[in-house]
Formats: structure tokens, sequence, C-alpha cells
């Protein structure tokens, strides 16, 4: 995480190690600065190009699959339409969907009915996702295809 110009660690902060999430929601700084974790997570600001080596191919229940990149819970992306899978990681290259939905906008709150929070609730460890340009016809075709075959606990199942 970024923390602002004003707030500079001396060498002898040690609150520099990982926190739990929702612990208390801030972040001290030296100089008795404090940010507020919560206002710098929601407050939109450029997202770094973050390429991950991590893919999966998700099978639908057409037989076709769909090529996806794994990201850490909470990663930005470039405002651009494509489809999400909430997933928990069962063994090291073992998935299993918690719900799968398709935005207009993936750098956006995502328009699933599920929460990020909800979904973690339910097992989510990461989120697998890719850009799709082609039209909401076919995220919805491909979303619809991968909840058939995967039938994720949040998500409602479509009859084939």
């Amino acid at each position: 995480m970024l923390l602002p110009e004003s707030c500079t660690p001396s060498p002898t902060d040690t609150y520099l190690v990982p926190m739990r999430p929702f612990d208390k929601g801030q972040l001290p700084c030296s100089g008795s600065i404090t940010v507020n974790f919560l206002q710098h997570l929601f407050h939109p600001h450029p997202q770094p190009d973050r390429r991950s080596a991590s893919f999966y191919d998700w099978p639908g229940q057409s037989g076709s699959e769909y090529h996806y990149e794994i990201h850490a819970l909470g990663t930005g992306f470039k405002p651009l339409p494509g489809i999400y899978i909430y997933a928990k990681e069962l063994t090291a290259g073992d998935w299993s969907p918690i719900y799968i939905a398709q935005t207009r906008d993936l750098h956006q709150r995502l328009e699933g009915h599920v929460t990020l929070t909800e979904a973690m609730a339910n097992g989510a460890t990461h989120l697998h996702a890719h850009y799709c340009n082609a039209g909401p016809s076919a995220r919805y075709t491909e979303e619809r295809d991968l909840v058939q075959r995967w039938q994720p606990v949040c998500n409602e199942t479509y009859p084939a």
C-alpha cells in the first residue's frame, strides 16, 4: 500500500508488518499522523498494472475453457468489461468457485449481488478475472456457462 508523502516512516517504526483484515481500520505513521486505511482503500486512485504469473482455465458446462488470471482479493483493475470469480484455493492449483459474475467495468464496484465480505465468509481466498470486450451478451453467456457447470454457493443457478 502506498502511504501519502506526508506519512514518511522512520527507521524505528515497527508498524510496517502485514495487518489482519479489519484491524481498527487505521495505520499509524511517524509524527502522530494517522492514515485512515478504509478511506485510502475506497478512495479512487490509479492502480498500477500488476501482472500475476498465475492463471487458471475454468471449464464451462459447454466444454469451453475460459482463461483467468489469479489475483489477491482487493486487487485493482483497469476500467474495462470482464468476468470475475471469487474462488477458494483447495490445494495448490485446485480451485472452487464461490461466486461468478460479469461486469461492464472491473475497476468500479463489482456489479454482482455478492460483496467481497460475503464471498470471504463463504471461503473466497482469491479473485480470478479476465477482460472481455466482446459485449454484454458474450459476458453473460460465459457467466451462465460457468455457473451451470460449477453451481457456486453464492450464485443463483441458471436452467440449462
